[in-house]
């Protein structure tokens, strides 16, 4: 990876690409001829010395998330992060903003891409102005102003929001969910349920509107689209991941482990992984989530997503939630072009809205705004899953073990499951609670 230039817009010829250069990085002797806004490449400016080659210094920021490239001394521009080649600024803005959102069909490249901080399409009108300054009134060309209009407003917007904002990434706490750790528990306890808002009321991003707002689930249906993949969870992920969260009035976070098969497009979940530390603990963090990757590796699972919890409000994500969920999205799918899902699950364990005393779990993803309202905040939607229970399994089979025949003259199979259980089991009332379920669901159907 790394040896070859990507297969993208970069790959066109020169009267199919718009960044391509016309005289082959030649300005013409004397500079007589006139270059044109789109004739302007990387390798002119470098020849001209307006820019110099070199490590880490091109720069995109998109919808919260930063990609770094270098450089090279013939024009190219290499991704930090895997080492792929782009030939232009407008093929590596494309690739890179179709990871975040698909829907995106152009890359606005120069207006995207910054050199040293300094968007390149200042660069290209300092050239003009230097060298061809008869040409400053059409410094703009056909349909470039549109986009540098676009690029602006988006620009605007996430400096605006910087300090609002959690960039989660998988391997790394999250901070957001830390900050509200900060606050005395008896008053996070003690505090008003909050009320999700409807996702239509949102509008584009405001600095001013609290990150902690929370926001209601959209079907897929209602945006017009299919889910793209299904889910089928291990019933044993749903119960830890509810015991962790009913532990403490603090938020809580953990991970979750599975399979993705491309083929059947199923995201298997099988195991939740809590984080055991405090949130606001930064000094063991690095230490515990090493282990969680360690435990991944070797029971041969992937990190397919995250939960987290809300203790006495209702399971919706809130701004922050789905900025994270976006993150982590991105993060799974990593630099290749197939789809990898990540699942968010949000248990509100305390919340008062629950009827009855079962949390309710909420399973979510995030799709980007649509392209023509960038600015917007992602669309949280509810993901349908299928439960794994094991007792389901078996629940019919006709070797079923039937638990309220006995064992032996003294106690019922039932009895000797209960033991043996509790003999691993440590002596709190929640663990109890979670196997009284359990041999509930055995009894159903049994009489």
């Amino acid at each position: 990876m790394g040896s070859e230039p990507a297969l993208e817009e970069e790959d066109l010829s020169p009267a199919e690409d718009p960044d391509a250069d016309p005289l082959g990085g030649r300005v013409p002797a004397g500079r007589g001829a006139v270059l044109t806004r789109r004739g302007i490449t990387l390798r002119v400016l470098l020849k001209d010395g307006l820019i110099e080659p070199g490590d880490s210094v091109l720069s995109i920021h998109y919808l919260g998330k930063r990609f770094v490239g270098d450089l090279l001394c013939d024009g190219k521009i290499r991704w930090v992060e895997t080492g792929q080649l782009f030939n232009s600024p407008s093929a590596w803005a494309t690739h890179c903003k179709k990871l975040i959102n698909p829907a995106k069909k152009s890359g606005c490249g120069w207006a995207s891409v910054k050199y040293r901080g300094q968007k390149l399409v200042q660069y290209k009108t300092s050239w003009l102005h230097k060298y061809q300054p008869a040409a400053e009134t059409g410094l703009v060309s056909e349909g470039e102003e549109e986009e540098l209009g676009e690029e602006e407003e988006e620009e605007e917007e996430r400096s605006r929001k910087t300090g609002s904002k959690s960039q989660l990434e998988p391997g790394k706490r999250d901070e957001a969910a830390a900050r509200s750790e900060s606050s005395p528990p008896e008053k996070r306890g003690e505090r008003k349920e909050c009320v999700p808002v409807r996702y239509h009321t949102l509008g584009s991003r405001d600095s001013g509107r609290d990150p902690h707002t929370l926001v209601e689930l959209t079907a897929f249906s209602a945006i017009n689209r299919f889910q793209p993949f299904n889910v089928a969870m291990s019933s044993n992920v749903l119960l830890l991941l509810d015991f962790h969260c009913h532990l403490t009035r603090s938020e809580v976070v953990g991970y979750l482990g599975g399979r993705w098969d491309t083929n059947t497009q199923l995201l298997t979940v099988l195991r939740a992984f809590p984080c055991r530390s405090r949130l606001a603990d930064r000094d063991s963090a690095p230490a515990v989530e090493e282990e969680i990757c360690q435990n991944l590796f070797m029971r041969g699972l992937s990190l397919v997503g995250w939960y987290h919890s809300h203790p006495f409000s209702p399971p919706h994500p809130s701004l922050q939630d789905i900025d994270s969920q976006m993150d982590y999205q991105l993060k799974l799918q990593g630099s290749s072009n197939g789809f990898q899902p990540c699942l968010g699950l949000l248990c509100g364990p305390y919340s008062l809205g629950n009827q009855g005393l079962q949390s309710k779990i909420t399973p979510f993803c995030v799709v980007p705004p649509p392209e023509q309202r960038p600015n917007d905040y992602g669309i949280p939607v509810e993901v349908e899953v299928s439960s794994m229970l094991l007792v389901e399994f078996y629940k019919w089979a006709p070797d079923l073990v039937r638990f309220t025949e006995p064992w032996n003259q003294e106690i019922t199979f039932l009895d000797k499951l209960k033991g043996s259980l509790n003999g691993h089991a440590p002596k709190d009332q929640a663990y109890s609670q979670i196997l009284e379920y359990v041999y509930n669901q055995l009894l159903t159907g049994q009489g």
